[in-house]
């Protein structure tokens, strides 16, 4: 690059990012790293859009964004880059957020990809990424991400919400304990989500702001800024809580530790999901690692207004026109469809 083309540049990114480079933690140094750096995200859902749009305006080089779903009604109401005509049209979450970033930001790279997350897929998204965001909605996708990050050592970030509760954690590879280090903290299966307990939009845009800090943080290699602890917080009953976790850190981590063993990227610790045969079904079996707490699950539903049926045996309901049918070894039912995508949205929204 010549003096005169840097010159350019340098004029150019004073003018754009001229409020962020006046921030001493970045400066015209930090924007610069921006530029060439290269984001993950992995849902375009609540967490996803806010947080996506946040990176595009701040001058990221390239954002990748992925997303297996398309967008409905029940999602305008948080997920801020959707409008009423991608509803109506129900358009695939990833294009439609894609198209109002790329008119953010034109100098932004986005890369978007309409696909379900498991462990393929996410390998192949690996090449270049500096940084990983979780915007996902189910503890699954998110122990592939931890263990996926681990093994290429890439920092990812993070981050759940429902109802009025949000919580957010930085992990970086090699330095602080990974998710599989506080399992034990964090509940896996059978908790609350958005379609049993609800959420408020503020609470979206709380943990969005623990995440794309820590996200700028990261990208401009500001690491002793990093805030090293888990943060959860209730917005509705006025909690906030900071819990340092280092001394959670596991030698023998099977995902972190000094002999990994990547056990949620291997076949058998990932949900098989199948077919059935002539009975307008789709079964979802969970991953030998996974924990399901049917009497939480079954809780969540009551509480939600859903009239739900039980035996010593399993638990059923109906939602939309689909029965859903839960056996106690978390072994899932759902009737009335052959779409293996809309049966796995119905089984994390609803039974966790």
């Amino acid at each position: 690059m010549t003096n005169f083309e840097h010159s350019e540049e340098h004029d150019h990114i004073k003018k754009r990012y001229s409020r962020q480079t006046l921030f001493k933690g970045i400066g015209l140094e930090g924007q610069s790293l921006l530029q060439h750096k290269h984001v993950l995200i992995i849902g375009v859902g609540a967490l996803g859009t806010a947080n996506a749009e946040i990176l595009v305006r701040s001058g990221v080089g390239t954002v990748t964004i992925v997303d297996r779903d398309y967008v409905e009604y029940s999602n305008l109401q948080r997920q801020q880059l959707f409008t009423e005509h991608d509803a109506k049209a129900r358009i695939p979450k990833a294009f439609a957020a894609k198209e109002r970033l790329q008119a953010i930001n034109s100098e932004v790279t986005i890369q978007a990809h309409i696909m379900d997350v498991n462990a393929e897929t996410l390998e192949s998204l690996m090449s270049g990424v500096d940084l990983i965001l979780d915007s996902t909605d189910n503890f699954e996708t998110r122990m592939l991400i931890n263990d996926m990050a681990q093994k290429h050592e890439i920092p990812w970030i993070y981050g759940a919400c429902v109802s009025s509760y949000g919580i957010s954690m930085t992990i970086l590879p090699n330095d602080t304990p990974c998710l599989h280090c506080l399992l034990e903290t964090i509940p896996t299966a059978g908790a609350a989500t958005c379609d049993t307990a609800g959420i408020i939009a503020p609470t979206v845009q709380m943990v969005v702001s623990h995440q794309s800090a820590e996200a700028l943080k990261v990208l401009t290699e500001n690491w002793d800024a990093i805030h090293r602890k888990l943060v959860s917080f209730d917005l509705w009953s006025n909690q906030y809580t900071k819990i340092g976790v280092q001394a959670i850190k596991k030698v023998d981590c099977p995902s972190c530790g000094t002999h990994p063993s990547y056990p949620f990227l291997q076949w058998d610790n990932q949900s098989k999901v199948a077919v059935l045969c002539g009975r307008n079904t789709v079964q979802i079996r969970p991953g030998q690692l996974a924990k399901i707490d049917v009497d939480a699950v079954h809780n969540h539903l009551v509480d939600s207004g859903i009239r739900v049926e039980r035996n010593p045996f399993l638990l059923s309901f109906e939602v939309d026109a689909h029965r859903l049918v839960l056996f106690q070894d978390g072994r899932a039912l759902i009737h009335n469809t052959k779409d293996i995508q809309e049966a796995k949205n119905m089984y994390h929204r609803y039974i966790g």
